[in-house]
């Protein structure tokens, strides 16, 4: 073998070269703008939230500027398909679908939101207090809501919409009679576990009061789970507005809901399609996109989705 020979400037020291390590600090943003970025990388849930506000546009401003009134009755222009007058046709009295429609998609979101702010109140104050004092009184609280929660949902909304007069009211406590429990034990989880926190600890060592301690600290800490609740309840509330229209328990003519509109084209879908299409696919796309939007909300709420 021949001799391998080095050359002076083959090899060099290495130099003894020391390099400030520093830490990157990322800027501080507050919670609502790191939850509103984070949301908008969702792109489901930013393209539900567009749906919602462009139906709940449309559900104010289309009757408002409309010549057509929701009940007017015109037996000559009767079940017409779409055309350039009537953007979704008429009904069998001759009545502007488009109109119905948003009039209906209206009352649906009014009665739905009316409805879980209702649940939230009764919920929230439920599972505050029951969380927060336990003991006896925690018990009495949940044997009170197993017993109420062992009766299904629809046959308290059947029996309360049965022995009522129908009407928007009617619908909207039927709805809240039975929808604030799943609110109720969640917030009680919630209390459960903020209250053991060295916050909360202290305010009582300090002599705090009880209302002080449920509504200035452990309330705001729980805000967050409440807010994902109440837009995931929504759809729900939207669900069984329209399925009570839809076995005759909804609205009294000539009122309009998605619901009673479903139901008054079931019974033409054959011979005018239309009649049930365009509703039912407005109530569809409503609740895909509170679907949607919650749980976006959800996620963008989530400290363990913030951390990936």
């Amino acid at each position: 073998m021949k001799d391998i020979l080095f050359q002076k400037d083959d090899f060099k020291f290495a130099k003894n070269v020391q390099q400030d390590i520093k830490d990157v600090i990322p800027p501080q943003t507050s919670l609502w703008k790191d939850t509103f970025q984070k949301f908008c990388e969702n792109k489901g849930a930013v393209i539900g939230g567009i749906c919602i506000i462009v139906i709940i546009l449309f559900s104010i401003i289309a009757p408002m500027l409309s010549s057509w009134h929701y009940d007017d009755i015109n037996t000559q222009i009767a079940n017409q398909t779409p055309n350039a007058v009537h953007f979704f046709g008429t009904d069998q009295y001759g009545r502007d679908i488009f109109v119905r429609v948003w009039k209906g998609a209206r009352i649906s979101l009014f009665i739905a939101v009316v409805a879980m702010v209702i649940d939230v109140g009764i919920g929230v104050v439920y599972g505050m207090v029951s969380g927060y004092f336990g003991g006896k009184v925690d018990a009495i609280l949940q044997r009170l809501l197993e017993v109420i929660n062992s009766i299904p949902t629809l046959v308290v909304l059947i029996i309360l919409l049965t022995i009522m007069k129908s009407s928007i009211y009617t619908i909207i406590l039927a709805l809240a009679f039975t929808e604030w429990i799943g609110m109720a034990r969640i917030t009680r989880a919630q209390v459960l576990k903020v209250k053991e926190e060295e916050f909360v600890l202290a305010s009582r060592t300090l002599g705090a009061r009880h209302m002080f301690i449920i509504f200035k600290q452990i309330l705001p800490n729980i805000f967050g789970q409440l807010i994902i609740m109440f837009m995931m309840n929504v759809p729900n509330a939207i669900f069984y507005e329209a399925y009570l229209a839809f076995i005759g328990l909804g609205l009294p003519k000539p009122e309009a809901s998605l619901g009673t509109l479903v139901n008054e084209g079931f019974d033409l879908f054959l011979v005018y399609p239309h009649m049930m299409l365009i509703p039912a696919a407005i109530l569809a796309i409503l609740m895909l996109s509170f679907n949607l939007f919650g749980d976006g909300v959800k996620d963008a709420l989530d400290p363990k989705m913030k951390e990936m």
